[in-house]
């Protein structure tokens, strides 16, 4: 049943004819974590506050930094120096002040961001270091919360949608997978889309839309040519082996 104001059929009247109003009402019943608000939470936050998500939770623990302006589209030069949670909640109430935002300046580490993994309905990858992904990964298995990843680095971006149970987790892909010796340079835009890519599969979980499993889509931007990789569950995968098919 929709339980949408007129206000909100005006605002949402241009999607609402393909998720239909009681899309839209569950999405304004949904809780979204952004795990990391830099180049990717910066576009997935704004596109998942604007089509109506109903409360977002934000973590970051950093302060604004000059070199993330070519990207992180939230701030501007007079927020340098200032926690990106509060720099980003301020911004995402201008766009709708009605969405509940909870930002939390924590590390993804601490207690309190898996009581917000648990608190969610969908986990969106804004990180930039695998250590964090794979700690954000774990959490998701464990509590079977559908879990977005993406990452960028030079010319290149990735998409992959995990459904504990159903698909494969990043240990089951990426369990080799090191850090850089130094942070990769960025093409500007790719964390864009990224981002952008993240939150439609956000919105179409949360409305029962078909959407991108069993695949890894990965993006040159330089040669603008998009790739879909089938993946599989690894049975021996230490994270999410044992998690019975859902």
């Amino acid at each position: 049943m929709s339980y949408l104001s007129e206000r909100e059929k005006q605002r949402y009247s241009r999607q609402i004819g393909l998720i239909g109003e009681e899309g839209q009402s569950k999405l304004s019943r949904s809780t979204v974590l952004v795990a990391g608000v830099g180049g990717l939470g910066s576009a997935s936050s704004l596109y998942l506050v604007a089509a109506g998500i109903g409360r977002l939770i934000i973590v970051d623990r950093d302060f604004l930094e000059l070199s993330n302006l070519n990207r992180q589209i939230l701030y501007s030069e007079k927020d340098l120096g200032r926690p990106k949670v509060e720099l980003a909640a301020k911004r995402l109430k201008e766009l709708r002040g009605d969405v509940e935002i909870v930002p939390l300046k924590i590390d993804v580490f601490e207690d309190a961001f898996e009581d917000a993994v648990k608190d969610s309905d969908v986990i969106v990858d804004g990180m930039d270091n695998w250590k964090a992904r794979f700690r954000i990964n774990e959490l998701a298995v464990k509590y079977r919360k559908p879990f977005i990843h993406a990452a960028v680095g030079e010319w290149y971006g990735q998409l992959l949608v995990v459904l504990p149970g159903k698909t494969p987790c990043l240990h089951c892909l990426f369990r080799n997978a090191k850090p850089p010796e130094k942070p990769p340079s960025i093409f500007p835009p790719s964390p864009g889309v990224m981002g952008i890519l993240e939150a439609a599969e956000a919105i179409k979980i949360l409305t029962g839309r078909s959407i991108s499993v069993g695949k890894l889509i990965h993006i040159d931007f330089l040669r603008m040519e998009f790739r879909e990789i089938r993946v599989a569950r690894d049975p021996n995968c230490p994270v999410c082996s044992k998690l019975a098919e859902s």
